[in-house]
């Protein structure tokens, strides 16, 4: 039975049933340096954002042949929170049994239970306790579900979930994901607003992450200025250390340094990054998806 339909919306949760679930660096030297990391470094919030590509059966990219090095991709990083997004019910229920029980997630369909894509959140138990969560979907009716009304490809929504950091003196913080409209600006520029908007409402004097496949590239247009405007910061450009840049979505073709950075961590300015990745690990020739994952390594402030 799935996370989501076991926890109360907006209600504080006592307990929750895991789920059964400045200089380059390469990926792999990044994820050695966080890996090896002890003492302060523990207290590092590591947080990733993968579109985990729907789990279509058409080959040679099916989610059969892609599971394995998705499930050593997610192994091998653990991080604490995971915001995806794409993933199918079947999908989201075999990465939780991949990444075991130490790992549970919240999310919904964009339609609603378990219909069309979800934009799940998967955290490590043992570091993140949740306390509250909602939905809202990203049209002029957010708390209608399935609501779709600026003419975009298709429905659109954001997750979100207060969580308590176990290790770090209980503090809180919000952990946000999301995945814009693929063809309209209009309706992306309207999503960030409404996002903006909602983050407003949020309380202020906690920290604030938000993950999600935007669609448009970083530093070029209004979806970006909006959040920014909305006094977030691009944890890529704050952090101390970073990978080689690429393109995140590659299509399963041949990456392409420098491409377009669709796939971001933002968060508010009290978060110090300390490390941030576009991880470009494949397993035998085979990529996870058809998005690299982005990654960065967080102290909440």
């Amino acid at each position: 039975m799935p996370l989501y339909s076991r926890v109360t919306r907006r209600l504080g949760l006592k307990t929750v049933v895991a789920a059964a679930v400045t200089l380059p660096m390469s990926s792999a030297a990044l994820s050695s340096h966080h890996a090896s990391a002890s003492g302060p470094h523990e207290r590092h919030l590591e947080v990733m954002s993968f579109n985990l590509r729907f789990a279509s059966t058409a080959e040679p990219h099916s989610w059969t042949e892609r599971r394995p090095a998705m499930r050593t991709l997610l192994r091998r990083e653990r991080p604490h929170v995971i915001g995806t997004q794409e993933g199918l019910y079947h999908q989201v229920r075999d990465i939780a049994a991949d990444l075991g029980t130490d790992y549970a997630w919240i999310g919904t369909g964009r339609g609603g239970g378990s219909r069309d894509e979800f934009e799940s959140v998967f955290y490590d138990t043992r570091r993140l306790d949740p306390l509250e969560y909602d939905h809202f979907w990203l049209s002029d009716t957010p708390d209608v579900i399935g609501s779709n009304t600026w003419g975009g490809a298709c429905i659109r929504m954001v997750t979100w979930i207060r969580f308590r950091d176990l290790q770090h003196g209980g503090r809180e913080f919000y952990a946000l994901n999301t995945h814009l409209d693929n063809k309209s600006r209009y309706a992306r520029t309207r999503a960030a607003s409404l996002i903006a908007d909602r983050i407003a409402g949020l309380d202020r004097s906690l920290p604030l992450v938000l993950t999600g496949d935007f669609n448009v590239a970083a530093h070029k247009g209004p979806v970006y200025d909006t959040l920014l405007g909305a006094g977030l910061v691009d944890t890529w450009d704050t952090a101390a250390e970073r990978t080689a840049p690429y393109g995140t979505f590659h299509g399963y073709k041949p990456l392409r340094p420098d491409g377009d950075r669709i796939d971001w961590i933002l968060a508010t300015p009290g978060v110090a990054a300390h490390w941030a990745s576009v991880n470009t690990f494949a397993q035998e020739g085979r990529y996870p998806s058809d998005h690299l994952p982005v990654q960065a390594s967080l102290t909440l402030g």
